[in-house]
């Protein structure tokens, strides 16, 4: 189909390919602006982070968080005499939110007169999209503009590649039936430490291996040291600066060697392994050069308006690199349907994307940490408080944890905000909004807070930082 073609003469205004968090942005933002819609998904409703990653992720991880409330439920005055973990019914559970989530994702384009259709997506031209069931065209459609919102999917290792029993991603991580005995992760980034966490709740004896020399190797030290205190407390072992060099297969799991960070070996028995050590782009069936886009590193390459180098294509979320984060993917959602209607909008500051990990003790940040900004030359003032001062930490029975803030010295405006500890995600959104308005130390340690929470410690770090 010719790119010349009149408007009017495309199918629709626009095509989404995929209908995660940022095709679905997309999708109904495209439409309630009065372009006809059409989305093309070839799994379920809602992508992977609806069906296979964020919901049914923290659906298990509030199923781990209710078994360690149990097992310390008598010093809150409630005695259970005994109880059992049925992983089953927790993944039953999670699998029943990723339904409702679904449908509410169904529901609300069929409610903006999106037009969903089913199967795989393929280029054919810059403006035409083939539409495959069963290795079969079944249907061409045509859109003046197209995004792409295809994702990614787990990384694989030479050597580590997943079998979906033995060596698995964190997508068959959410599905089994009962915890292992003996689990090893590979990677100490967010899913690897979310699921050590959860199968460690769960009974598992877990063992994580990170090359890095801290878990969250991106985020502030602090928080990495933190953060893997409070998961060895709990019982979670972690190596880092250790890297897994061979790995056999047995009936029994596997058997890994593990080279240590004092340069010896250590060989690590499992019943199994989650590899979790990053994602690559969901391209691969797009026929991407039938189109003429470019990629970079895998990833689909974009401007500042998520505009590939084909001037009516746009790609968004983990599809087209950076922060892999759902938020960031419908932020980037916004940007592009603007940029498909003409309009200009700034870029996305990646700065002022939050980033969570929803174990608990919780971390969540935002904006710079300490060491980046000094890296840029950035004279800092520091806040802390620890959540062990807190009241309602206390109340709680969640100690462990801290707020620690960067300030730039010169404005005093915030650069970085990090929290570790309970309900830390939900904490974010004063930090997120500060950062994103310049809020000053002094604006913040003037804020009244409410007495007893735990929002009361992000004041009590911005005080400090005044100190």
């Amino acid at each position: 189909m010719s790119g010349e073609q009149e408007a009017g003469s495309f199918d629709f205004d626009l095509a989404v390919i995929g209908s995660g968090p940022g095709g679905f942005e997309a999708a109904v933002r495209a439409a309630r602006s009065g372009m006809r819609v059409c989305m093309v998904e070839k799994g379920a409703i809602g992508g992977v982070c609806v069906n296979w990653g964020c919901i049914p992720t923290k659906a298990l991880l509030r199923s781990a968080e209710i078994f360690r409330i149990a097992e310390e439920s008598a010093s809150f005055g409630l005695r259970i005499d005994s109880s059992s973990r049925d992983i089953a019914q927790a993944v039953k559970r999670s699998r029943r939110v990723v339904l409702t989530a679904s449908k509410g994702v169904e529901y609300s384009l069929k409610q903006n007169n999106v037009t969903v259709k089913r199967g795989k997506a393929s280029f054919a031209d810059k403006h035409t999209i083939k539409i495959e069931q069963d290795r079969e065209t079944v249907e061409t459609v045509t859109a003046r503009s197209i995004i792409i919102a295809t994702g990614g999917s787990a990384r694989q290792l030479p050597g580590l590649e997943f079998d979906g029993d033995i060596i698995i991603s964190s997508r068959e991580a959410l599905a089994l039936q009962s915890a292992p005995e003996k689990m090893l992760v590979i990677g100490g980034g967010a899913i690897g430490v979310e699921m050590a966490w959860y199968y460690n709740a769960a009974g598992s004896a877990v063992t994580l291996v990170e090359m890095m020399p801290q878990i969250l190797p991106q985020e502030d030290v602090e928080v990495g040291e933190g953060l893997k205190r409070s998961l060895v407390k709990a019982g979670v072992e972690i190596i880092n600066e250790a890297v897994v060099k061979k790995v056999e297969k047995s009936g029994e799991g596997i058997r890994a060697v593990v080279g240590m960070p004092d340069g010896g070996e250590r060989e690590i028995d499992a019943n199994c392994m989650l590899v979790a050590v990053g994602v690559v782009a969901d391209t691969e069936e797009l026929v991407l050069e039938n189109a003429g886009v470019e990629t970079e590193r895998g990833f689909v390459k974009t401007d500042e308006q998520c505009r590939t180098n084909i001037g009516n294509i746009f790609a968004i979320g983990d599809v087209s690199g950076g922060m892999l984060l759902a938020h960031k993917a419908s932020a980037e959602a916004a940007i592009a349907v603007k940029a498909v209607l003409g309009e200009k909008t700034g870029a996305l500051e990646e700065s002022l994307i939050p980033r969570c990990v929803y174990v608990e003790p919780s971390f969540a940040g935002i904006g710079y940490t300490e060491k980046q900004a000094m890296e840029e030359g950035r004279e800092t003032r520091i806040g802390w408080a620890s959540f062990a001062a807190s009241g309602k930490a206390n109340a709680y029975g969640f100690r462990e944890g801290f707020v620690k803030l960067v300030f730039d010295a010169a404005t005093g405006a915030l650069l970085g905000g990090h929290v570790l500890g309970y309900g830390a995600v939900e904490l974010i959104g004063e930090l997120t909004l500060a950062r994103s308005l310049g809020v000053t130390a002094e604006q913040l340690s003037s804020t009244v807070h409410a007495h007893p929470t735990l929002s009361e410690s992000i004041k009590e770090a911005a005080e400090n930082a005044l100190e």
